[in-house]
């Protein structure tokens, strides 16, 4: 499969061969499972103390008081503590800090599921499913020229996008900017925000890194730290993506040594169990 490369002015330049990694059949159910996984290891552990509500000097007086038979402080004759009932007692099945909390994927599945993303970004329906605005896009993926990642200026990346037919995307993005409801807005979450196109480039110095991070909903990541979350964010499939030429070639090269690394580890786990 052949798609075109671009140039900043939106001109079809060439033609270059499409790596088989975007014809994989697409697994939304992967896909969510590396979502999870990936998100899983941001969570925060949350527990009590084990002492939580027993820091205190409770006498138990029996039987024959006519009362409750209730540790109590001040000698068995103040208010009752310890126990769960009581104000300031224990918490029936409190939540403990050694839960594990991380969702576990098996490393081939989370490739699979990073294959199946890639797939899901140069399939139309799907990318207008989540969202999208595609315009007077003509094909995708988008491919620009290496140019693209010498640029300096966020106007120079935002004409360029615009030549790209992708006006009407970043309207969408700009417009979806709004005010969170509810207390999230005194926790760090004060605006809700629509996501945009994601820029994927060959080399993590890469000026246009810096030149477009102000752009509104859209994100730069280096083809080498690409993950499933970035492709599919929300666990749902079929972002918008705009590739480099470079990055594209990296990509296959990155997908192959991956794959032939988990080969030779099944072969060393093979020769030991011999």
């Amino acid at each position: 499969m052949k798609v075109g490369v671009y140039d900043l002015d939106g001109n079809k330049v060439k033609e270059i061969e499409l790596p088989e990694v975007f014809l994989s059949p697409v697994r939304p159910d992967l896909i969510w499972r590396a979502v999870l996984a990936i998100r899983s290891k941001r969570f925060q552990p949350k527990g009590r103390s084990p002492t939580s509500g027993k820091k205190y000097v409770v006498v138990n007086l029996g039987k024959g008081y006519d009362r409750a038979r209730i540790a109590r402080i001040f000698g068995g004759t103040g208010p009752a503590k310890f126990v769960a009932q009581a104000v300031g007692g224990l918490r029936v099945r409190a939540p403990k800090s050694n839960k594990v909390i991380v969702e576990k994927i098996n490393k081939k599945e989370k490739l699979r599921a990073l294959e199946s993303a890639l797939a899901a970004t140069i399939d139309p329906i799907l990318v207008q499913m989540r969202g999208h605005l595609l315009g007077d896009v003509k094909e995708l993926p988008i491919v620009l020229v290496d140019d693209f990642e010498n640029l300096k200026k966020t106007a120079e990346v935002r004409e360029t996008i615009f030549k790209l037919g992708l006006k009407e995307e970043f309207e969408r993005v700009k417009e979806g900017r709004r005010q969170r409801a509810g207390k999230g807005k005194r926790r760090g979450r004060r605006l809700k925000r629509r996501k945009g196109p994601l820029i994927v480039v060959s080399n993590k110095e890469a000026s246009v890194i810096l030149a477009a991070r102000n752009l509104e909903g859209v994100d730069v990541v280096p083809v080498e730290k690409l993950s499933v979350e970035h492709l599919a964010p929300g666990g749902h499939p079929g972002r918008l993506v705009i590739w480099t030429e470079s990055s594209i070639k990296k990509l296959a090269e990155i997908i192959q040594m991956r794959w032939e690394k988990l080969r030779s580890k099944k072969v060393d786990l093979a020769k030991v169990a011999v």
